[in-house]
């Protein structure tokens, strides 16, 4: 039902989907072409047209989030609970099953890693700490990036933006003046969202 009102939505509007998972990954999970996709937080693109792009700036991190996997494989052990997903442009540390008491040691060899590697920066999500390339690109830009890519006016356009991560945060900031923006969750917590819906249903 959802994905049938997102090809509705894509029938007299722009829509893109902005996903902090890889964009193979998200694509399986909404299988439509009638949208535009921005996987791994805006770095590798897909548009309606089937043509893909993926920006340089994130590829020149590569290196070295190869060499931070190899790192956190052989020091993740020993944190009860942890394990890391390598992402293309990015490597996610989730720590859900993880001991309240761990979690200090776990954000401790996490932002070790990111300080060894001038490429990369961290950053958090819902339960994960998320190693990426250190440069100025989040779910914000890649809305800004999409609605020029789209051809649309910035002038003219009321971009809206539904999202429940922490990352998400970042494109509710970007629009703050000029959008819409929806944090999707009951929790209690700091937003720069405008607006709050309870559930995906509600999204729907």
């Amino acid at each position: 039902a959802t994905l049938a009102a997102l090809e509705a939505l894509a029938e007299v509007t722009v829509v893109g989907i902005v996903s902090g998972r890889d964009l193979d990954d998200v694509m399986a999970m909404v299988p439509t072409e009638r949208t535009w996709f921005a996987g791994s937080h805006g770095f590798d693109v897909r548009r309606p047209d089937g043509t893909r792009q993926e920006f340089s700036e994130g590829a020149d991190a590569l290196p070295a989030l190869a060499e931070a996997e190899d790192e956190l494989a052989a020091r993740l052990g020993d944190i009860e609970g942890a394990w890391a997903e390598r992402k293309r442009f990015a490597i996610a540390v989730h720590y859900r099953a993880t001991p309240d008491d761990r979690i200090a040691d776990l954000e401790a060899i996490v932002s070790e890693i990111a300080d060894r590697h001038d490429a990369l920066r961290m950053t958090g999500g819902k339960r994960i700490f998320e190693l990426r390339p250190d440069i100025e690109w989040h779910k914000g830009r890649a809305v800004r990036w999409l609605i020029d890519a789209a051809g649309l006016d910035p002038l003219t356009t009321l971009p809206m933006f539904i999202g429940d991560d922490v990352t998400d945060e970042d494109a509710f900031r970007a629009l703050r003046q000029t959008g819409i923006g929806i944090v999707v969750g009951e929790e209690e917590r700091e937003t720069a969202a405008q607006y709050m819906l309870k559930n995906p249903d509600e999204v729907r």
